[in-house]
């Protein structure tokens, strides 16, 4: 793109390849953008929560997902708008930052665009829009810090953890499980977190799923889960305080690093080298034995001549474990990692009180559990179900809430769910826009509308006549000053979300409201769309 000037000396652009690219401008742009945004945020508004329906994705290689998770359905999109591609980013920043509520951010964000549409229709300047919203956005911020409430928690007292969980779980598929699922997660987390400095580490929970089984077989393994057997179907099947080996040299003689050559010409010669090469197996084996080890776990494989010295020198091992399972497993055990035989010593070895194999149904499936470990601060998730997508669903479930416990040990702060603080937030912004003299006081009125998009969403889920619902649940807040009512999507016959134990983080709210904020203020200030035409 480049400024130039005519005979009177008025500028204009020229832009390179100007015949092959496409140009919005003003107005025209801004209702492109906000179009764009509006479509990606129609297609999750469905989703929203615990009377959402799923969404049907097919990858270009057939693969198949069901999910109602806002990042997983936005990342399966093949999005080719840059705005619609900035909502996608919306999601997944909520998504690494809090875990839960990605859904909702992007709803929230299409309620904003499309409030701001109105108010650009009227002549506002989409620069005073941005700063209303901005002004909105830090009032509503306040005010769910002072509706929130804080509770306490303890490795005996669970059960306001619980509850949050099954608030995140309650929107899934899994919702039948969802109070032993939360128990699992929220024991995991408690598992591997640090009260003291208030972190959790979700790296040490490992999340394993196989096909079979129902639900219900979900368990929570203070420990780690290989999916391999032992190396020979010989070999004990249990191990009590096992001492572990944990290798990631093969079992066999060492190759040197130059291009060699070795020429046998007779049988003694051929000889002599099988047996060194039987002494070297032998001397390794050896070795394992002489520290005191009872497993190998090895990260390469070993020909059958190891696999059966080992098995006749009463070895146990286990071949081809990957690298993040061998780091879980020297975690747990308070192993190390040896990566030569000269290394070996009795102090690197990790400590285990049952190393046992266990099969599943009639299938020949095998996998290898370690258990009562020296340091439990790794666990793994084991999660079981019928078919493929239900296992992957459950795993995405589990993880928002993982992250919904860890935010809660961060941050015990919470606010009711079910729409109670949105509408709350929309009163209390509503009532603070009078004090702003100027333009920006319609924004920020529109900011109060675009918070009722929330609840409103859940009432039209839900089945409910969503204007109706929304207007008695709101004149409800204002009339009793309760900021616990909200949308009834169970049928329970009570608004109070208290009543209904519907409980979500307050970072993860102010989150929502924060990056909305921010992304729908990034689409109003653009007003020159320059793009590559179609060809």
């Amino acid at each position: 793109m480049a400024l130039a000037f005519d005979e009177f000396g008025r500028p204009f652009i020229l832009i390179k390849q100007q015949d092959e690219k496409g140009r919005l401008r003003g107005l025209d742009a801004q209702k492109a953008n906000i179009s764009a945004g509006k479509a990606v945020a129609r297609i999750l508004r469905t989703s929203l929560g615990p009377k959402g329906m799923d969404k049907m994705l097919q990858s270009p290689d057939g693969d198949v997902t069901i999910t109602n998770d806002g990042a997983t359905i936005l990342e399966q999109m093949d999005v080719n708008n840059q705005i619609a591609k900035l909502m996608v980013e919306l999601s997944q920043s909520q998504d690494y930052e809090i875990g839960d509520g990605t859904t909702g951010v992007v709803v929230m964000a299409g309620a904003l665009l499309e409030q701001a549409e109105h108010l650009l229709e009227r002549g506002i300047h989409p620069i005073r829009v941005a700063e209303g919203y901005e002004m909105a956005s830090r009032i509503a911020v306040e005010h769910l810090e002072h509706i929130s409430q804080k509770f306490e928690f303890g490795l005996d007292n669970i059960e306001s953890l619980v509850q949050t969980c099954m608030t995140t779980l309650n929107s899934k598929i899994v919702n039948r499980c969802k109070r032993s699922l939360a128990e699992i997660a929220v024991k995991a987390v408690l598992a591997v977190a640090d009260l003291e400095r208030k972190d959790v580490n979700l790296d040490l929970i490992k999340i394993e799923g196989k096909v079979a089984g129902k639900l219900e077989d979900t368990e929570l393994i203070y420990g780690i889960t290989v999916d391999k057997e032992m190396s020979h179907p010989q070999m004990p099947k249990q191990i009590e305080d096992a001492k572990i080996a944990i290798l990631t040299c093969p079992f066999e003689p060492p190759k040197p690093k130059t291009k060699h050559k070795v020429d046998i010409d007779t049988v003694e010669k051929f000889e002599t080298l099988r047996l060194q090469e039987q002494k070297y197996f032998d001397d390794m084996v050896q070795k394992c034995k002489d520290i005191g080890a009872t497993l190998v776990i090895c990260q390469w494989g070993f020909d059958d001549e190891a696999n059966h010295l080992l098995m006749n020198r009463n070895l146990p091992a286990v071949r081809w474990v990957g690298g993040v399972e061998l780091e879980l497993i020297a975690i747990a055990t308070g192993g190390r990692i040896v990566p030569r035989f000269q290394e070996l010593t009795p102090e690197k070895l990790g400590k285990a009180g049952l190393v046992r194999e266990k099969a599943f149904g009639t299938t020949k499936d095998r996998m290898l559990y370690i258990e009562h470990c020296a340091n439990s601060r790794a666990v793994t998730i084991f999660i079981r179900g019928g078919n493929k997508m239900m296992i992957e669903e459950t795993k995405r479930s589990m993880h928002d809430a993982l992250c919904v416990a860890r935010n809660l040990i961060r941050n015990n702060s919470i606010v009711y769910g079910g729409g109670s603080a949105e509408i709350s937030c929309s009163i209390a912004v509503e009532a603070a826009a009078d004090k702003y003299p100027g333009v920006e006081q319609y924004a920020i009125r529109a900011f109060a509308d675009a918070l009722d998009c929330i609840p409103m969403a859940l009432a039209e889920n839900s089945g409910l006549q969503p204007i109706e619902t929304l207007s008695a649940v709101k004149s409800q807040q204002i009339k009793e000053n309760n900021s616990y009512c909200g949308i009834d999507c169970n049928d329970t016959g009570t608004n109070d979300m208290r009543e209904q134990n519907v409980f979500e983080t307050l970072i993860g709210k102010k989150q929502q409201i924060l990056l909305a904020t921010q992304v729908v203020k990034m689409i109003l200030k653009i007003d020159d769309v320059i793009s590559p035409s179609d060809y």
